[in-house]
């Protein structure tokens, strides 16, 4: 637990962000001594500086304070430039430090969730400056559903398969292995329902904005996913994404025959995506970021640059590198440098 802290009275006369605005988005603090510091020709943003991305709400100072105390900064000066990849995206503060050691995910976890905010701490950020890399998950990451799900739920299965869903995401099952006791349940159902699903698609929040805006800046996009290829091939035809992967349903005579055809697009298989997509398109490794939330996107995310875990299971959150944890998809932008 925190210690408890005794709250300073009126460190400045306005919010950080609405100073920050003032002096030209950018602040030199002393917080301990609650003034301004000048910022000089030897103090300034440094871009390749490990940096705390503090977003999801509207930081005050008493917030600021009890981070930077449960940090235990023993130097009092911070760096703040107040962070807003996009006009529709609420201002963010990113924040460095003379000596700030990486915070524990755990620790920095429940911080943000004693301040009501979202804080992720990286040590580089991919830039849109340069062409970049980002493959995402899809179920439940791209979109807001578990296509296969949804399908038992048209077929009669739908809490069976639903348990053995929830299980894999988990990492209590292999997944290739539930992934073909799911499909099999499906056996014999009609394919007009992959149909009635792709029409109620729900595509996550922020997921069109996100994919233009990283498009705009020569970014390339593709989709990775243990779903389905009757849906992926849809979000690609959609989104104008360069590639997506994902698993084949076999049909014979309109109906489901509950097999998959080919090979398993599995979790091994999402991390040799970002490898490869990267190599083919010229891409830095340094610019490769992925997204997910299930266990089966931990290595894709672990191979990535910046592995991102979406509105993730615990265990997804605590061994990715960032975690997004409640908003929309257009929030990665806070994690990337702007232009």
């Amino acid at each position: 637990m925190s210690e408890p802290l005794v709250w300073l009275t009126a460190p400045f006369a306005t919010s950080p962000l609405a100073l920050m605005a003032e002096q030209g988005g950018q602040l030199r603090v002393n917080w301990q001594q609650q003034q301004v510091v000048s910022l000089d020709n030897h103090v300034h943003w440094q871009d390749a500086q490990p940096m705390l991305i503090y977003f999801g709400q509207q930081p005050e100072w008493e917030q600021l304070e009890q981070l930077f105390r449960q940090l235990s900064l023993a130097d009092g000066e911070v760096l703040l430039k107040r962070w807003q990849p996009m006009p529709t995206l609420p201002a963010a503060l990113a924040i460095q430090f003379s000596a700030l050691a990486a915070p524990e995910t755990a620790h920095l976890s429940l911080l943000a969730s004693e301040l009501g905010c979202q804080l992720v701490y990286l040590k580089q950020l991919p830039t849109l400056a340069k062409p970049g890399l980002l493959v995402m998950d899809m179920d439940s990451t791209a979109i807001q559903i578990e296509c296969i799900d949804e399908i038992a739920k048209l077929a009669g299965v739908g809490a069976e398969v639903a348990a053995v869903t929830a299980r894999a995401m988990n990492g209590e099952l292999d997944f290739s292995q539930s992934l073909r006791q799911r499909v099999a349940a499906l056996t014999g159902a009609p394919e007009s329902i992959l149909a009635e699903v792709l029409a109620e698609l729900p595509l996550m929040p922020g997921l069109v904005e996100l994919v233009a805006q990283l498009q705009q800046h020569g970014w390339r996009i593709a989709i990775a996913s243990g779903g389905f290829t009757y849906f992926t091939s849809a979000l690609q035809q959609q989104l104008k994404l360069d590639a997506t992967f994902a698993n084949q349903l076999a049909i014979q005579d309109g109906k489901l025959t509950g097999q998959v055809v080919g090979d398993i697009v599995d979790a091994k298989r999402k991390a040799e995506v970002v490898m490869e997509l990267a190599e083919h398109y010229g891409i830095a490794a340094s610019q490769t970021v992925a997204i997910g939330d299930g266990a089966n996107d931990l290595p894709m995310l672990a191979q990535a640059s910046l592995g991102v875990a979406f509105h993730a299971k615990p265990k997804v959150q605590a061994a990715a590198k960032a975690a997004i944890t409640q908003g929309s998809l257009l929030q990665l932008l806070y994690l990337v440098q702007p232009a």
